[in-house]
């Protein structure tokens, strides 16, 4: 395969992913130790994101031919992709936290939904609850409802086997 077609072939690659990302987060990846690469590409593995190096030529012609051309912007510097193709909030979590943690890296800005963000906006996106834990709330608010009802229910029950046992108590006494 030649330089060109492999150039083509990672345009290709970048314009599906940028296209079918729920989320799309550029760093600045500058100041990294080999050890805290690792670490963070461990932590994007095991939340099944995907992060990638691009060179910002080939990112800018994807960008360019799927229509997010807000993002030329933020291609200064070597720059790195965190894909999070079924939530957004993840991979600006783990990226939030790493720089909170390490102080090292910067975020240039992202995509989300198909919407160009700036840095603040992936900051704001961060704090935001992840998909899995609105859905862990939407559960157990349907699931409070379905709790009391049954402690209403079993109230009555309660008292009459109480009271029950109450005049079993008297009779043997």
């Amino acid at each position: 395969m030649s330089a060109r077609e492999e150039k083509v072939q990672i345009v290709e690659e970048l314009k599906d992913k940028l296209g079918n990302a729920s989320g799309a987060i550029f760093v600045d990846y500058r100041g990294l130790t080999v050890e805290e690469v690792t670490n963070l590409r461990k932590a994007f593995r095991e939340a099944n994101i995907e992060y990638k190096v691009y060179k910002n030529t080939l990112i800018e012609i994807a960008a360019k031919e799927i229509g997010l051309d807000g993002i030329i912007p933020f291609l200064a510097g070597p720059t790195a992709i965190a894909f999070g193709m079924k939530d957004p909030v993840t991979p600006a979590k783990i990226l939030t936290d790493n720089i909170q943690k390490l102080k090292k890296m910067e975020i240039k800005g992202g995509v989300v939904e198909g919407k160009v963000i700036d840095a603040k906006g992936v900051d704001a996106l961060s704090k935001l609850p992840t998909r899995e834990e609105l859905i862990a709330k939407m559960l157990g608010s349907m699931n409070a409802p379905i709790a009391n009802l049954v402690g209403v229910l079993s109230g009555p029950m309660r008292a009459f086997v109480y009271a029950l046992n109450a005049i079993k108590e008297k009779k043997e006494a």
